[in-house]
């Protein structure tokens, strides 16, 4: 299995990544792919697949914030079971996490992610693949030491029309040794991350000003 980098949407290597997107996820969580051009251009985005026998087999996205020392995961995609699409990816990111870091000579404190709350999620069937299962994949990260941020956390939609997304929770894997993190931050960290959408939900927005009135938000167990 090779791991190998998307950097534009011409690669041949992006339409069968994008398709399988739209196989697996809920529509909301696929952005459009055109909008893809922008982003992938940006050094701090990594998109990498996981490709076997020519076939995108699975794929991750993630972003590399060496001013914030800190990183993103956008999603972990696995399109094809039983040949360990999961323990790959996870295994490639966290070396190459671990080379940006080197070559920025920066510590990370941690990675961010939206994880699924199979109690909200609903009756997705994330294309049929078992290890996609919600339950599946919060067990999986719990394992990896990812913990929920004690706040009630709301998803602008990548569809961009301004629906809340309701049924993720904000997550971080601690690599220091830290318990709670600071309210603003998180507050400036999502703005940032989210300011390729135009629109937003209200609700985003009150959550944001409700994040900037506190002062640290505690880490728990998934």
């Amino acid at each position: 299995m090779e791991y190998v980098q998307i950097k534009n949407i011409e690669d041949p290597l992006f339409p069968k990544m994008h398709r399988l997107m739209q196989e697996v996820f809920p529509a909301e969580e696929v952005l459009e792919y055109e909008l893809w051009k922008e982003p992938l251009l940006d050094p701090t985005i990594r998109m990498f697949v996981a490709v076997e026998d020519g076939e995108v087999v699975g794929a991750t996205e993630y972003r590399f914030y060496a001013d914030k020392k800190l990183s993103m995961t956008d999603f972990t995609m696995i399109g094809k079971e039983g040949i360990g699409v999961g323990p790959f990816l996870a295994k490639k990111r966290h070396e190459d996490l671990l080379q940006l870091s080197k070559e920025h000579n920066v510590e990370l404190i941690g990675v961010f992610a939206e994880i699924y709350d199979p109690y909200r999620i609903g009756d997705h069937a994330f294309g049929g693949i078992k290890a996609m299962n919600p339950f599946v994949r919060r067990e999986v990260l719990a394992h990896l030491g990812f913990k929920r941020l004690n706040f009630s956390y709301v998803h602008p939609s990548w569809t961009n029309e301004g629906d809340a997304v309701t049924d993720l929770d904000f997550c971080f894997l601690p690599y220091q040794d830290v318990h709670t993190l600071d309210a603003r931050f998180i507050a400036d960290f999502l703005k940032s991350y989210y300011a390729i959408l135009s629109h937003k939900p209200e609700a985003w927005h009150t959550m944001i000003a409700e994040l900037e009135t506190k002062d640290e938000i505690e880490l728990y167990p998934l």
